[in-house]
């Protein structure tokens, strides 16, 4: 069954889900558990279904804000934009347990330094997927959230100790972990202030000395044909998902960009959509369409996942999705075809997200099988 803890480290009133496996409520000794610190004030609520973190706010009592001082970011950053929810949350709870069954392999680097933390070390995984990294050195106490509960429930099912919680804005007291690590999870987030939060919420979580390990997906993938698998995302709009004083904006570019078949290669298909979006913002105000005249190179990319059509449940989520057109058949490959927002990483970026946080230095950098990763000590 799942539960729900009020969210006990929140510095606003949405709530965090909890799940745990009803056969584990005996923690051993010394393990991170719930009457820790940083699971202070928490209440049992029973569900079947759990709220998204993220895409609204929990019904009945608000919960109690943790100790300290309010550290919450501006409404822009914590809303989530319909990008994320469409190509991110919904396709993550769609595909969950196909994505959980290819996600099995450890990276040798994550593998290190999972490995190098100290015996006793509380561990933070913030997107933690299907919790393939939870419990990885057996030394060590680990915590887990991530935005699909489908997910959560995986790793509740594993018993690991988990969360339905937003990157933006972690449920867990500061200083409570002594590491943390956010796995091909900011390339997901659609705004640089979003990917910018996130880092901090990291940061904030850890103690002084702490370490965070950052992965991203890289431009500079090893394998160039990947690239064209993917369908380009041409034109850039300035906060266009979550700038509430613009919904046609928002709707308009949500109609254009669904429906894009993963293999279509030809550009008069993609000069279709711009012309389309240029056309749809016709009579708008000026500040509304902001063009990145800047960037050069194309970070922005709907990647597909391809499920099996014996995955997709008969009048489930992918009935839905096809029926809505966030997703499509392709009778051929007997799939369907879900596409998954991402903004890809340049070389450096990272580290200029970090740029400017004082309470934080880069101790390790380097480029790892199409990633771009760092290591951050909290100071």
């Amino acid at each position: 069954m799942i539960q729900i803890f009020s969210r006990i480290a929140a510095r606003s009133p949405r709530r965090a889900t909890s799940a745990s496996r009803p056969s584990s409520s005996k923690h051993h000794p010394g393990r991170f558990s719930r009457c820790s610190p940083a699971y202070r004030g928490i209440t049992t609520i029973s569900t079947s279904n759990p709220m998204r973190s993220g895409d609204g706010n929990s019904e009945g009592q608000d919960a109690p804000l943790a100790e300290g001082k309010d550290r919450g970011c501006s409404p822009g950053v914590q809303s989530t934009p319909d990008i994320e929810k469409k190509y991110v949350h919904r396709v993550y709870d769609a595909i969950a347990p196909h994505f959980s069954s290819t996600r099995f392999a450890k990276w040798p680097k994550v593998a290190g330094f999972l490995n190098s933390l100290r015996p006793g070390s509380v561990v933070l995984d913030a997107g933690c997927g299907n919790g393939k990294y939870l419990g990885f050195n057996s030394e060590c106490f680990y915590i887990g959230c991530d935005i699909s509960p489908p997910l959560i429930e995986i790793c509740a099912g594993r018993g690991h100790e988990v969360f339905v919680a937003d990157a933006v804005n972690l449920p867990y007291r500061e200083s409570v972990a002594d590491a943390a690590i956010s796995i091909a999870v900011l390339h997901h987030l659609s705004t640089e202030d979003r990917r910018r939060k996130a880092i901090e919420e990291l940061i904030r979580v850890v103690k002084r000395g702490g370490l965070v390990l950052i992965t991203v997906w890289a431009v500079e993938q090893e394998d160039k044909s990947l690239l064209n698998k993917w369908t380009p995302l041409c034109d850039k709009y300035n906060e266009e998902w979550v700038d509430p004083s613009s919904p046609m904006v928002r709707n308009k570019s949500a109609t254009t960009l669904d429906s894009i078949e993963e293999t279509d290669e030809d550009m008069r298909a993609i000069k279709q959509t711009d012309d389309q979006l240029k056309n749809s913002f016709d009579g708008l105000e000026d500040k509304t369409l902001i063009m990145d005249e800047h960037d050069k190179t194309q970070q922005e990319y709907f990647v597909p996942w391809h499920l099996p059509f014996h995955r997709a449940e008969i009048g489930g989520a992918s009935a839905v999705a096809l029926q809505n057109g966030l997703a499509q058949k392709d009778d051929k490959k007997g799939t369907v075809v879900y596409n998954r927002y991402y903004h890809i990483f340049v070389e450096g970026e990272l580290q200029r997200l970090v740029a400017g946080m004082k309470n934080a230095a880069i101790t390790d950098q380097f480029y790892d099988k199409s990633n771009w990763c760092i290591v951050l000590e909290k100071l």
